[in-house]
């Protein structure tokens, strides 16, 4: 099975969608990047009760935030993407990675069809879900692969 065959198989559910965290409406933006960092995630989805709302990412920090530092202080729901897309667990790899990338970002929440939140897909879980699976092709691919030493290491 190619790369392109393995990525249509697999669904989202299969790949590791745990770096975010929950962060209700209302929070501050201040105490949502809090949460981001003792999460050591990346993106906090932003929930009404069970309900998935929107989603606010380091990009919006650099966007939203960054050029106004008032916006700390804030509600969360004043900065964050409203509505996001969202797949369903068992929406292939391949047409989440098509997704994100026809619609240029780099997360993508994964919700059930009762609309509970199960993950954060992200361009790291592929990677990942392809370092297990190609872990030789993947994690010991020297920086330059065409590039050889001209002489022995140690030597003169």
């Amino acid at each position: 099975m190619n790369l392109k065959q393995e990525l249509e198989a697999e669904q989202v559910r299969h790949l590791d969608l745990n770096s975010y965290c929950l962060v209700e409406s209302g929070t501050t933006v201040r105490e949502t990047l809090d949460r981001m960092r003792d999460a050591r995630g990346h993106t906090a989805l932003i929930i009404r009760g069970d309900e998935l709302i929107g989603i606010f990412t380091e990009r919006d920090v650099l966007r939203r935030v960054a050029v106004d530092p008032q916006a700390l202080n804030g509600s969360i729901d004043a900065v964050m993407t409203e509505r996001p897309i969202t797949v369903l667990p068992d929406t292939t790899a391949a047409d989440a990675l098509w997704l994100m990338d026809d619609h240029h970002f780099r997360n993508l929440p994964v919700i059930d069809r009762q609309g509970k939140i199960l993950g954060d897909m992200t361009y790291a879980s592929i990677i990942q879900y392809l370092a297990a699976r190609y872990p030789v092709e993947v994690l010991n691919r020297p920086p330059r692969p065409e590039q050889f030493p001209r002489k022995p290491e140690g030597g003169d």
